[in-house]
């Protein structure tokens, strides 16, 4: 599902940006550390491409592969993200179908990355099987997600247009990683209630 326009503009602050960059990306550096020398990534909704920055930047991946649903935001990543020449690959597609999207063959990333956008996808489980089919063994899962918890309050039911049915709590969402092979253990933590749920899991060979 694409945001709806306060989402969008909310999603594109200054403020949203600065969350991600000091308090999201080295909570999952913490609970997952850095990628190897030549790692390639992929991102699950790129957006304006701010994710896939952090992703080269801070995680240190040589290339990444990024998709997104909504073909705007594709080409404002693509104007953001110029510099980096060809180590950056976009496409507009589903999370769901990334052999459609992005021609993703099985075990062909490192690293997956997801910052907050399962919860937009209707069959959330679908993506997390295709994550599992994209990672190659050993390979990483960086998720931080908004949960059925945060979904339910007004804010968000008057703000914003998410999925109504089939949401995950935080529990649910890690128990579906594990079922597709994505090992998680301790390496996931809740914030605000519940509401938040980020974390790191292994591709289990």
């Amino acid at each position: 599902m694409l945001m709806n326009r306060v989402e969008t503009i909310l999603m594109n602050s200054g403020a949203r940006r600065a969350l991600q960059r000091w308090y999201e990306a080295p909570a999952l550096l913490r609970l997952g550390g850095q990628l190897a020398p030549g790692a390639r990534a992929l991102e699950l909704g790129c957006g304006a491409g701010y994710g896939t920055e952090l992703i080269l930047e801070r995680f240190g991946a040589d290339r990444v592969d990024a998709v997104d649903l909504d073909p705007a935001m594709v080409d404002r990543a693509r104007r953001r993200l110029a510099r980096h020449g060809e180590r950056v690959r976009l496409a507009v597609g589903d999370v769901t179908d990334l052999r459609r999207a992005l021609d993703a063959a099985d075990g062909s990333y490192d690293a997956v990355f997801d910052f907050g956008i399962l919860h937009h996808v209707d069959d959330w489980q679908a993506a997390v099987g295709d994550v599992a089919r994209v990672l190659r063994p050993g390979g990483r899962f960086y998720f931080d997600e908004v949960t059925a918890d945060a979904l339910a309050t007004r804010g968000y039911r008057w703000l914003f247009d998410h999925p109504t049915q089939n949401r995950f709590t935080a529990a649910e969402f890690v128990a579906e990683l594990e079922r597709r092979g994505l090992a998680v253990g301790r390496r996931w933590r809740t914030r605000i209630r519940g509401h938040y749920v980020l974390g790191v899991a292994d591709r289990v060979a």
